[in-house]
């Protein structure tokens, strides 16, 4: 009767807090301070549950729906109403990278996939937000009333020329997604520094840290960030500690470093008795969508404290013989260990349509059992078209953006391959990037080296045959004759045309030779976007090239 008792003294007071916090799920952290604590976090938080890129639509309508219209996807970049389909895609809406994922310059890796930063986003906000850091926009040349993006106040930026400001409702919001990142993947070695450092274990930048606990003060922990936290530990089980633990900012980077900290929530388990931490009672294991003749598998960490001998598992009730696990039996030590154990559950479905069953963990000195609900979706297998692949466009200095037309179906998202020469035409690395887009940027084209790519549409396990091949290599113009005049005024950020006619297929390059960019048709007192540089310009009007000098 104790036990229950106190048990449920520490459940009423986690639910005070807002959150339906695990005990015991915190106390591998209580105690620590400085960077011990940090890396205490880092340990717990690092072990979770990775999902799929193609799978995140699934879960986002029990992460971020509007609790106004539970159908209305909550978008912390945009208002304008969208709504969810089921698990499919929502149309004008991207998979969003909080923290840019080019910020450790790769995909194969949890943080990818990690849906305590991924969001739903508005594609055109998303697009504008580009990689920039967080920051104070001192002047915005993006403005959708929720999204900011412009020029950075003073001090901030880490050198880069643009930020993103979100709205003061979500900015503590975005400060503690931050925490979460700076402290899950310290361990990552980053390729841009704007807000991050490879070179001190507070890993955030001085100036970011000023910035992100300025927000997180500013903007309190909000009903909206408990729920999703909550939701988030039912698909991932792990959980954002900067959200459930408010004052743990503080304790790692704010006015209280070097006090050792105390945990608010899921604290110590009283008098020694025996629970497991993760999974969670109420955890739903969503394991997403699959077709027909593939399986998908999911880690779930199997974590106990005072555990007294091995533990029991086993599958039952409803389609039990559509899934399988790792192992039947967690050792004392495994189901006692900080880490806790990588149980592997597998959907291998045999028919169409959703298949549930129970999950059930028992012995080991627990009260009764414990269990958590799986669930998974088998669906036809899709036809796939192949896709074309497009010049690329945007070409500047080492930059440029591999584009090709949408798939015609329904994807969960693109494949491009990139393989590298160099000038001898040997293979210097062969690469796949995942986008939403029908679009992807590269920044690392070098002299001499020759790039080709090749893209893919990817749904269920199937991916669409590759594409045509498209090369990237500097080339000059040649041949070209003079037709039809036209001519450029030249502006701040680009040119102004002034011609008599339209003019189409116009093709821009740069000094280098380099495809920049690609206009259909542009008429008289048309305004093109340039960076700073020289150009030249062709149409098919107008064979003979026309300098452009933006300053």
């Amino acid at each position: 009767m104790k036990r229950l008792i106190n048990t449920l003294i520490l459940i009423a007071m986690a639910a005070t807090a807002g959150a339906v916090v695990p005990v015991g799920y915190y106390s591998s952290i209580d105690g620590k301070r400085g960077q011990e604590l940090k890396n205490a976090v880092h340990e717990l938080l690092k072990r979770h549950t990775v999902l799929t890129y193609g799978s995140l639509w699934y879960y986002f309508p029990s992460t971020d729906s509007h609790p106004d219209n539970p159908s209305q996807v909550w978008d912390m970049y945009s208002d304008i109403a969208r709504y969810y389909h089921g698990s499919s895609s929502v149309s004008g809406m991207n998979r969003e990278h909080s923290f840019p994922k080019s910020w450790w310059g790769g995909t194969q890796v949890d943080a990818y996939t990690d849906i305590n930063h991924l969001y739903p986003s508005d594609a055109d906000a998303n697009m504008a937000k580009n990689n920039y850091p967080l920051g104070e926009v001192s002047s915005a040349w993006f403005d959708n009333g929720v999204t900011r993006v412009g020029t950075p106040v003073a001090g901030q930026g880490g050198g880069c020329s643009n930020v993103f400001e979100p709205d003061d409702r979500y900015k503590g919001d975005f400060a503690r997604t931050y925490f979460y990142m700076a402290t899950c993947y310290q361990d990552y070695n980053w390729r841009y520094t704007y807000m991050v450092s490879n070179t001190s274990w507070l890993t955030l930048n001085q100036w970011s840290i000023d910035l992100l606990l300025k927000w997180s003060r500013q903007d309190p922990v909000s009903d909206k960030e408990v729920a999703r936290n909550d939701a988030v530990y039912n698909v991932q089980n792990n959980r954002n500690p900067f959200i459930d633990n408010p004052l743990l900012a503080e304790y790692i980077w704010g006015n209280r470093y070097g006090e050792a900290f105390s945990v608010e929530v899921g604290g110590d388990i009283p008098d020694g008795d025996p629970i497991l931490i993760t999974p969670n009672p109420e955890t739903v294991i969503e394991m997403g969508e699959v077709a027909l003749g593939k399986e998908i598998s999911m880690t779930v960490y199997v974590k106990g404290q005072n555990i007294k001998e091995g533990l029991s598992l086993r599958l039952y009730r409803d389609d039990a013989a559509m899934f399988s696990l790792s192992v039947t039996s967690i050792p004392l030590t495994a189901a006692n260990s900080a880490d806790g154990y990588p149980l592997v559950i597998t959907y291998k479905p045999t028919s169409l349509g959703t298949h549930k069953c129970r999950l059930i963990i028992y012995d080991g000195g627990l009260t009764g059992s414990y269990g958590a609900d799986l669930s998974a979706q088998c669906l036809p297998v899709p036809s796939l078209g192949t896709l074309t692949a497009l010049e690329p466009a945007d070409v500047e200095g080492t930059s440029y953006t591999a584009r090709w037309n949408p798939a015609l179906e329904q994807v969960d998202y693109y494949i491009v391959n990139r393989t590298i020469y160099d000038d001898g035409n040997n293979i210097v690395a062969y690469e796949q990037f995942t986008t939403d887009e029908t679009s992807y940027q590269f920044d690392d084209l070098n002299l001499g080296q020759t790039h080709t790519y090749t893209v893919q549409s990817y749904r269920l396990g199937y991916t669409s045959v590759p594409s045509n091949v498209i090369t990237i290599a500097a080339s000059g113009i040649n041949g070209v004759e003079a037709d039809r005049p036209i001519a450029f005024i030249t502006a701040p950020g680009g040119v102004l045309v002034k011609s008599s006619e339209p003019h189409f297929n116009v093709d821009i390059f740069n000094a280098g030779g380099q495809h920049v960019k690609h206009i259909d048709v542009v008429n008289n007192d048309d305004f093109i976007y340039l960076p700073q540089g020289i150009y030249i310009m062709r149409s098919a009007n107008s064979r003979k090239p026309v300098k452009l000098v933006i300053r």
